[in-house]
């Protein structure tokens, strides 16, 4: 792989765009999904969009509108996303030999759009040794494109089908966390923090109803854990 500058050319954003294709199809159930949930919570067109256009994090806006209420819970909703998007923070430096060279509009736009799909691909062409990172612009800018469209029509779809609270369509936030753990999981290694993480998360879910405070606390209770295995173990190695 080459060491210098990496591109940013129209050709390799048309490419990211065009290789997400098959990607984009999977982004649009997701996004009717949450665009019915925003017009269930009593939020307007405008406001559903404006949210998926400005947060643009599906996990993370189901998270906030599985508990939304007025007034909304701004400090608890914001930090339970922050847990949740902390992988994000992870990803990032995977592609350091693409984002380390980047500056300007170019840099902040790219971690902007970026998301897990657009990451996997992103990473797939970096390790074959292409250098242009305006691939993961362009299969980013796309899905977003897709995402807020989606979402605004999900809510069309919310408002003339008016599922009731409580239909499996809402089911779709809880599976997406379902579906982010199974490829977070590495093993056995990792069961104690997991299973402290649950126990505090589902104590805290009674003891504090309508919140997600316990989001918040389970992540804790369960990095704290983890944190005190390796600590344990590289003491007695």
């Amino acid at each position: 792989m080459s060491q210098g500058r990496p591109r940013f050319s129209r050709a390799a954003i048309l490419e990211g765009a065009r290789s997400s294709l098959p990607v984009q199809v999977a982004v649009v159930p997701f996004g009717l999904v949450c665009g019915v949930a925003a017009q269930a919570q009593g939020l307007s067109l405008a406001e559903a969009t404006l949210m998926s256009g400005l947060v643009y994090a599906g996990s993370a806006q189901l998270l906030a509108l599985s508990h939304w209420s007025s007034p909304a819970p701004v400090l608890a909703a914001g930090l339970a996303s922050f847990v949740v998007n902390l992988r994000l923070a992870l990803m990032g430096p995977v592609l350091g030999p693409w984002l380390d060279r980047l500056r300007g509009w170019r840099l902040w736009a790219s971690l902007f759009v970026m998301a897990d799909q657009n990451w996997a691909l992103s990473v797939t062409q970096m390790q074959a040794g292409r250098w242009d990172a305006g691939f993961l612009f362009g299969s980013g800018a796309l899905m977003w494109v897709v995402w807020v469209a989606s979402t605004a029509a999900g809510h069309v779809l919310g408002a003339t089908m008016r599922p009731p609270a409580g239909h499996p369509l809402f089911f779709a936030a809880l599976a997406v966390f379902v579906a982010i753990l199974v490829v977070m999981w590495r093993g056995r290694r990792d069961f104690v923090p997991w299973l402290v993480a649950a126990a505090v998360s589902m104590l805290f879910a009674r003891l504090l109803p309508g919140t997600s405070w316990y989001i918040v606390l389970g992540a804790l209770a369960g990095s704290g854990t983890g944190v005190w295995r390796d600590r344990r173990r590289e003491f007695n190695a």
